[in-house]
């Protein structure tokens, strides 16, 4: 993998500076409306769930180098409607970004791409900026396709970055039969390890030539810093989310914990709505934030283990449901694209580093839940969700290590092997 260091850290450090001082609170609203809240509200809601702009609107649409993007720029910074630190912050972003995209030699990748690409990044960051456009996410937040399409601007963003000849996908035959389910009208539940803000990426991008649906209509569990922070938010829009507040987070601000608490009350019951629905594919990480693990004899960070209580909210909620529920431990290998910290941070605005890697995604067999339990007494609580929990989480480690091998040696992947890479078949997607 080629690797470069990202200045995210230094756009969101401008990102927060350039606030002004307010409590972040979530709406309801449906995405397209576009509605102000009460005069007597306004100091404590700042704006209702609303979708940004279209592209049309802007003129960073028109750019085609480097020099018009930071042209813009810097006529935005003189006008006022750029803050100066994002001015530094983006030029540092763009190098390290470009230096990345370059390095894959992707069809496409040049530098025409690369200023184009971060000209849609910044005009949605900016648009996050400013409180008359930026978007407050509901509880459950339907992607956003129109009247501008987020879920594009993510994948594009990301798919320079995938080397997709060594990438995998694992036992494609357990997708198809995920997909046979969901069809069915019953519900299917992935527990899965969490490697990088890249994920939801990923998991579309090696799905999207033989898995359209799963690609798309997925449903992540998504903690408050990607709703929350500006420069997350507009990858975020594009992806189907229930929205929750974590327990590593959710004391990170005092004075806002009963809202916290009284919003995952709320995503509670969207879920429990949803799942009553039927045919909802839920992708969650019970670990509660990406992995940390460090393999100490590889040095990868490597899955993390499953919360109990995480694990047992899915089964009773997929449980409550009238459709049958099924649940796949889910293991995810993207964590070279953008490595989290090695510590968790309560401060937004961590350091980064963006790369060029392959990725890899796979299913686990269905977790047999009555027999996983079986010897376990109902009145034993604790002891039944830590061994569901565990279950899970062991299925998950052990394909992560089969999956990274056949990543990295040709000789494990491909025809008649458990990790394919159907998208070879087609003509790869040229970056523009």
């Amino acid at each position: 993998m080629v690797a470069v260091a990202a200045a995210h850290s230094a756009v969101q450090a401008a990102v927060r500076a350039s606030r002004p001082a307010q409590r972040q609170h979530s709406a309801n609203a449906a995405p397209q409306q576009r509605r102000r809240a009460p005069a007597a509200r306004r100091g404590r809601l700042a704006v209702a769930a609303t979708a940004a702009p279209p592209a049309a609107a802007s003129p960073f649409s028109m750019v085609q180098t480097e020099e018009q993007l930071f042209g813009l720029i810097k006529a935005g910074a003189g006008n006022g409607s750029v803050p100066p630190r994002v001015v530094a912050a983006f030029h540092e972003l763009y190098g390290n970004y470009k230096a990345a995209i370059l390095s894959g030699a992707s069809p496409g990748a040049d530098e025409g791409f690369v200023a184009r690409v971060m000209a849609s990044v910044c005009e949605r960051v900016l648009l996050e900026l400013n409180p008359a456009t930026s978007y407050t996410f509901p509880s459950h937040h339907k992607r956003i396709l129109e009247p501008y399409d987020y879920y594009a601007f993510g994948q594009r963003y990301i798919r320079g970055l995938v080397d997709f000849q060594n990438s995998v996908l694992g036992h494609a035959d357990r997708f198809e039969q995920i997909q046979k389910q969901l069809d069915a009208g019953e519900n299917v539940i992935l527990i899965a390890n969490h490697q990088s803000e890249a994920d939801p990426a990923v998991f579309a991008l090696l799905l999207e030539k033989t898995f359209p649906h799963l690609a798309e209509e997925v449903n992540y569990v998504a903690g408050d810093r990607v709703v929350t922070d500006a420069l997350c938010k507009p990858f975020s829009m594009g992806r189907n989310l229930f929205c929750v507040h974590s327990k590593k987070h959710i004391d990170d601000i005092p004075e806002l914990k009963a809202e916290k608490m009284a919003m995952n009350r709320r995503t509670l019951k969207a879920m429990q709505t949803a799942l009553n629905e039927g045919g909802k594919l839920l992708w969650i990480a019970p670990s509660g934030g990406r992995d940390r693990s460090i393999d100490p004899e590889t040095d990868d960070f490597v899955p993390d283990p499953f919360d109990p209580s995480a694990v047992e909210l899915m089964r009773a909620l997929s449980a409550k449901a009238k459709p049958a529920a099924h649940i796949y431990p889910f293991t995810m290998f993207s964590y070279k694209i953008m490595p989290p910290p090695r510590v968790v941070e309560k401060e937004i605005g961590e350091k980064r580093i963006i790369g060029f890697s392959p990725v890899g995604i796979s299913v686990c067999p269905e977790l047999d839940v009555e027999a996983i339990l079986a010897d376990i007494p109902a009145e034993e609580k604790e002891r039944r969700q830590a061994a569901l929990a565990e279950a899970g989480f062991q299925a998950v480690r052990a394909e992560y290590d089969a999956m990274r091998a056949a990543i990295r040696d040709p000789a494990k992947r491909g025809e008649g092997t458990d990790y394919t890479q159907p998208w070879l078949a087609h003509p790869p997607v040229v970056l523009a």
